[in-house]
């Protein structure tokens, strides 16, 4: 079996079972069904994020919504309704930027989830800007790593203050705490 069939069929990319969030098949959500799970998201991002104090930018149900993280699908792996797993990026000039995920905190959904974000960032017009536990998997898994100052400067011109650490990483504000991180991905520049 090819690496990507592996990685998909890891990711969870099979038939669609459930017409609300997708049994088994990541599926778009957006308008009435994003609303509808706002709180049931909120609770995955937290459990995703929980370790290192949140997700910056995912503290309220109101935050979930497509003002500026554009593109969220979700996945049920299991027999009960509730999504297990999320997935968000947000639309920029230079692709699909991953701004975060969630999970029910079981192990195989954990794999799922990294799964896809792993498949997706191995695609042209995909990106990350990494930290933390995330960072080793992705390294490992081979997603690229930009290691270039102009590249990341330039993808990211309108995000403020950007520090330039001299071994890849950079360090920046978000949501109002400063953070060190790493692009990785392959983003449209």
């Amino acid at each position: 079996m090819s690496e990507t069939k592996r990685m998909q069929q890891i990711a969870g990319v099979y038939e669609d079972a459930n017409p609300h969030i997708g049994q088994g098949k990541w599926k778009e959500l957006s308008g009435p069904v994003l609303k509808t799970y706002q709180s049931q998201i909120l609770d995955l991002i937290k459990t995703a994020y929980n370790k290192i104090g949140g997700h910056a930018n995912f503290r309220s149900a109101a935050d979930i919504n497509t003002s500026d993280a554009k593109m969220w699908v979700g996945i049920d792996f299991d027999d009960d309704p509730d999504i297990d797993a999320v997935s968000v990026d947000k639309k920029t000039k230079f692709g699909a930027k991953s701004v975060g995920m969630g999970h029910d905190g079981t192990s195989p959904v954990k794999r799922k989830v990294i799964s896809k974000k792993i498949l997706d960032l191995k695609t042209m017009g995909h990106y990350v800007e990494v930290s933390g536990a995330l960072f080793p998997i992705l390294k490992k898994a081979g997603v690229p790593i930009i290691n270039d100052e102009d590249t990341v400067r330039s993808v990211l011109r309108d995000k403020g203050v950007i520090t330039w650490n001299g071994d890849g990483t950079y360090s920046r504000k978000i949501g109002g705490k400063q953070f060190t991180k790493t692009m990785m991905g392959k983003p449209k520049v």
